[in-house]
């Protein structure tokens, strides 16, 4: 089988000549071939939306419909991020909370959850083509020209200046925020911090090895080494901070039909990544495995999250992330395949997973593999006002809503580590919010020293554990309607993003049927004797 990373074109094999934007590696391939700069164009706009996730498309096309003149920079191929990138079992959580255009794209695809990727791309493609956005494709951020506090353009790796009276940073990762010179925090903060309690470290329960689980080479030798992917750093104290990040993956669109694609073997596979694992199904043969149609997700203790991986993906150069990204697809491609192919795996186990595969008309460039991996969780800036749990549990409400929020805080394992001898994940949080609440305007704007012209409204203001919550793609895309709408009264106004009068930013959020008060619905009426 042909590694995935290589059937694109005969351009993978080596980074395209004379572009800066990947410096050659030794034996790495590209998941796109970096395209060659193209005759330098100065492109001038009202508004300027970096990132093609759905924050990304929601601030656009709202700034059309406002009658702003609007672009939005790609850095890959497609629109959608993660909705169109996998994530079709969307964490919806309460759906009455959801409105605006977020609301419009779902009754596109005809449903919340269980669509395919290639149906919530072509949505997104028909929102921004019905809005007349034009989308620069391929274009990576290079640098920024600023004046003062203001930005006054962008720069892509093709050459191409992009100018715009007002920015919006749609990234997962927030890398125009960072060039712009805005505050920012990567990784946990201590629970001290904000006065939290289910941030930093954490040792929980989920997503855990429920039996006990030796994790040295030779069991019960610490000399002998720890076997792949266990740390052998002090996890640290309960509610510590640190700059860990929680695991990514790629959220695979599986399929049991006839004509599904076989799990590749990736090149370069690795039966060593995968021996913990096999102690794990010897000491539990009885593993659960998350199998549908669709979306397939992470799930318990040795999954498709690679715990440890992400450390150095929110400030990492395009080539860091490169190699980051195709480390990925090894562990996660060579986990498929070390499931269904290796002989010390029980028969009923391999059978189960061999029934089955990739879906055939998904992703159809990359031989049925997602092209976006799950970043969960970059950068986060840090505004004048920091969304924390207490938001999240409605012991402080936001007077400044421009969208709701109502997941899970869920974070997923940051390091896997040693305990009592004993092999054990850490970081995974997933608590209850009582119902939704409110996220402040003041959590997508950054201080206005730092920049008065850029809204983030996917790398918001938030803790660790906040951030948890709101990272559903619905949420940005609420986030990035409303980051779309404050641009343009802005510039209306001749203001800052920060100086919008909130009043009139809300009157038009709801005339534009965003959703940014809960109600409870009242209580049903036991029926009639």
């Amino acid at each position: 089988m042909i590694h995935p990373v290589t059937v694109l074109a005969a351009a993978l094999a080596a980074p395209p000549v004379g572009d800066p934007a990947m410096p050659e590696s030794p034996g790495l391939r590209y998941y796109y071939p970096v395209p060659k700069p193209s005759a330098p164009q100065t492109v001038d706009v009202d508004v300027c939306v970096y990132g093609g996730t759905p924050g990304g498309v929601a601030a656009a096309v709202q700034a059309r419909r406002l009658g702003k003149s609007a672009v939005l920079v790609v850095f890959r191929r497609h629109v959608g991020g993660m909705t169109s990138g996998g994530l079709t079992a969307t964490d919806i959580g309460n759906g009455a909370a959801i409105g605006g255009i977020a609301r419009e794209f779902f009754n596109r695809v005809g449903k919340l959850r269980g669509y395919l990727p290639s149906e919530a791309e072509k949505a997104f493609r028909s929102l921004l083509r019905e809005a007349a956005v034009p989308i620069y494709f391929e274009n990576r951020l290079q640098d920024v020209v600023k004046e003062g506090n203001r930005l006054v353009a962008l720069r892509t790796e093709k050459g191409h200046t992009f100018r715009a009276k007002m920015f919006v940073d749609a990234t997962y990762e927030g890398d125009l925020l960072a060039k712009a010179g805005v505050s920012y925090h990567v990784g946990r903060e201590g629970n001290s911090v904000y006065n939290e309690t289910l941030n930093g470290v954490q040792f929980r329960d989920k997503h855990n090895f429920v039996v006990p689980v030796d994790p040295y080479r030779v069991p019960g030798d610490p000399k002998s080494g720890l076997l792949w992917g266990i740390s052998p750093a002090d996890p640290g104290k309960p509610g510590q901070g640190d700059k860990k990040v929680q695991a990514y993956n790629f959220r695979m669109c599986l399929s049991n039909s006839p004509d599904r694609r076989p799990f590749p073997k990736p090149a370069g596979y690795d039966r060593d990544r995968y021996l913990l694992l096999l102690r794990y199904i010897k000491a539990k043969p009885h593993i659960p495995l998350q199998l549908r149609p669709g979306d397939s997700n992470n799930d318990g203790g040795f999954s498709t999250d690679y715990i440890g991986g992400s450390y150095d993906w929110p400030e990492g150069d395009y080539a860091t992330r490169e190699r980051i990204f195709q480390d990925h697809v090894l562990y996660q491609q060579g986990l498929m395949y070390f499931w269904t192919h290796d002989p010390e795996v029980p028969p009923e186990l391999q059978a189960q997973v061999r029934a089955w595969g990739l879906h055939k008309d998904e992703f159809p460039e990359t031989d049925g593999w997602p092209h976006e991996l799950y970043v969960r969780e970059g950068r986060r800036m840090v505004s004048a006002y920091v969304m924390t749990e207490h938001n999240c549990l409605s012991k402080i409400v936001a007077e400044d809503s421009v969208g709701l929020a109502s997941y899970n805080m869920d974070s997923h394992n940051c390091q896997r580590v040693v305990i009592d001898g004993k092999v054990r994940n850490e970081g995974d949080v997933q608590v209850r919010c009582p119902k939704p609440y409110p996220i402040s305007f003041r959590s997508i704007v950054p201080r206005e020293e730092q920049c008065a012209n850029l809204l983030v409204p996917v790398c918001l203001s938030a803790s660790h554990i906040a951030y948890g919550s709101i990272r559903m793609e619905p949420v940005f895309m609420i986030l990035g309607q409303s980051a779309g709408t404050a641009a343009a009264l802005a510039i209306d106004g001749g203001t800052s993003v920060q100086q919008v009068d909130y009043r009139a930013l809300r009157q038009r959020l709801v005339q534009d049927k965003q959703v940014l008060d809960w109600t409870e619905p009242p209580p049903k009426q036991p029926a009639s004797p």
